[in-house]
């Protein structure tokens, strides 16, 4: 896989250290994680139920932790389960602005000696670490996402287990290809390499609530290229991003290599933005959060040492268009739409929010769609009938219900089933289902971040004319779907949709993409499509540098055209 020469430097008497960083290694091999399923009476059922009974008998007290070292701010804040909001799960440390900055300074102390460790070392780590979670400690990261993030097992197994482990096992294998991916020409006495260095600075990351996957891929994959990283997690995350992260120490992370500091946005952002030595910002969350840390940025550029780096993944308004060759396959559809708008209450990115349906398959589509509805259970994440349970917060809540209102006040719409919302114990929103006549209405344009799926019908020779709306009604350019028997038109909505969605499924849903699969991410106000998952992204992270090696001397300084 690598044929990189090792180079030694002696250093009296001692062990010798590797000059480079580059490896001459070949990895385990590299799969996805299988998912468990969770059957009533199965082994993994009953481990996270002992873990969710451990949960309920001590709230655990979190704090920042800076170079390794636990600080206790004093700054007392408290995560609540979101399907039962009198619960706290954690109680956690806000950091201030001077303890970001120590965060800061402690990772750019322990940058050097990081970014020089063998990258076999670093791999070994996160090795050991995806192994902690595939085993160990799987039952207690599935609980923490389940009552900190309202994750169903299922759900909570997809993402805090399965993922998470797959970031950090392919995240080494796509490295060790990349330091294997060497110069294949080279003139006559000379060697011509690459060194992929880590970055001269620190890495900030700021991670969202709705996957623990994405809080450890942004703030921990940076660090196995040799960087340092400070970590803002998600104040709704605090529990289980916790949790891998203490896994991450115990796998051996040393000390300042990655620093995690709860805190809000603002000081966050004007700290990092104004430090020197931000090499570069690692971001999921809303446009206009990104936005503005693009221009603080900006605002800042002469104060680097070096031009940061921007890696987003921001909003989505994900697009489910059917075709009307694709009667046969209603049932697909009706099941693929339901599951991608309402697994996890809608809050995935690449969640199904609207749905472009011919006037000749609606019907049947329709009444399959409403059916499923009807069948689900939204109660507790712990509650093994729920297909999906409560939103994350009290914000999210109140602006979800502030688009049901409006579909239930608006002629434009007719709310299909659901459309009710009940905060008095969680954040319970029903998964809704509305139709509009108006193909521009704002629930066909606007990011929801819930589970409210808006459907325009439109008459079977518009095929054509219905991409003009799906490229042009959502500023978004994540996810979409296209489901036909068609194949002439499938080729064709790939050329006419092809910058609408970073990740594009035929006669599939919008949601669900793997690792080292499907890699992950969008353009436009979706973010800057470096897709999570794949050798794309570890590069993202890396410096590389072009070495020239001459094994001849120079003989002459002159060229052989000029007449002597």
């Amino acid at each position: 896989m690598c044929s990189r020469l090792l180079q030694w430097m002696p250093q009296g008497g001692r062990a010798l250290n590797r000059l480079y960083s580059s490896p001459v290694v070949t990895v385990p091999n590299i799969t996805n994680e299988p998912i468990l399923n969770f059957a009533p009476g199965s082994k993994e059922r009953n481990d996270v139920i002992k873990a969710l009974e451990e949960l309920r008998t001590e709230v655990e007290e979190i704090p920042c932790v800076i170079g390794g070292q636990k600080i206790f701010t004093g700054d007392i804040k408290k995560q609540v389960s979101p399907y039962d909001h009198q619960r706290v799960v954690a109680h956690y440390h806000h950091a201030s602005k001077e303890h970001i900055q120590l965060a800061i300074d402690a990772a750019m102390a322990a940058r050097k000696e990081w970014e020089r460790t063998p990258f076999e070392h670093r791999a070994g780590i996160f090795l050991r670490m995806a192994d902690l979670l595939a085993t160990k400690y799987r039952p207690m990261v599935i609980a923490t996402t389940m009552v900190g993030q309202g994750k169903t097992v299922l759900q909570a197994e997809i993402d805090a287990a399965c993922e998470v482990i797959d970031f950090f096992r392919f995240a080494v294998l796509y490295a060790a290809e990349m330091y294997g991916d060497q110069p294949k020409h080279h003139s006559p006495n000379t060697w011509n390499r690459i060194e992929y260095r880590g970055m001269e600075g620190f890495v900030a990351a700021v991670t969202p609530f709705n996957f623990t996957a994405i809080g450890t891929n942004l703030s921990m994959t940076p660090t196995l290229m040799g960087n340092v990283s400070v970590w803002k997690p998600s104040n709704t995350a605090i529990l289980s991003n916790y949790f891998v992260f203490k896994v991450f120490q115990e796998a051996g992370m040393p000390d300042g290599v990655c620093n995690f500091v709860p805190t809000t946005g603002p000081n966050f952002g004007d700290t990092i933005t104004a430090s020197p030595h931000l090499a570069a910002v690692s971001f999921t969350g809303g446009t206009d959060t990104f936005t503005h840390l693009w221009k603080q940025v900006a605002d800042n550029v002469g104060v680097y040492r070096t031009f940061p780096r921007l890696v987003g993944e921001c909003g989505g308004k994900n697009y489910h268009l059917i075709h009307p060759s694709a009667k046969e396959d209603t049932d697909s559809i009706a099941y693929c739409s339901v599951r991608s708008a309402f697994e996890y209450s809608g809050q995935k990115c690449s969640a199904c929010s609207r749905m472009y349906v011919p006037e000749s398959l609606w019907p049947e589509i329709r009444d399959k769609m409403v059916a499923v509805v009807k069948e689900m259970h939204v109660l507790s994440a712990e509650d093994f009938r729920s297909f999906t349970s409560a939103v994350i917060d009290a914000k999210s809540f109140k602006n979800i219900k502030g688009y049901l209102d409006f579909a239930h006040s608006s002629s434009d719409c007719n709310v299909l089933v659901g459309g009710n919302a009940d905060d008095s114990v969680g954040y319970f929103v029903e998964p809704t289902i509305v139709q509009v006549t108006d193909p521009k209405n704002k629930l066909m344009e606007e990011e929801i971040f819930g589970p409210v799926l808006t459907v325009y019908v439109y008459p079977d020779k518009d095929t054509d004319a219905v991409l003009d709306l799906v490229d042009n009604t959502s500023p978004y350019g994540l996810t979409g779907s296209i489901f036909s028997r068609d194949r002439a038109y499938v080729e064709k909505v790939m050329r006419e949709l092809r910058q609408s969605a970073g990740n594009f499924y035929i006669n599939d849903k919008s949601t669900g993409s793997v690792v080292g699969q499907q890699p992950f991410g969008g353009a436009r106000l979706s973010g800057t499509n470096d897709k999570a998952g794949a050798p794309q992204f570890v590069q993202r992270w890396t410096s590389p540098q072009s070495i020239k090696e001459t094994t001849v001397p120079y003989a002459d300084w002159s060229y052989p055209s000029v007449d002597k």
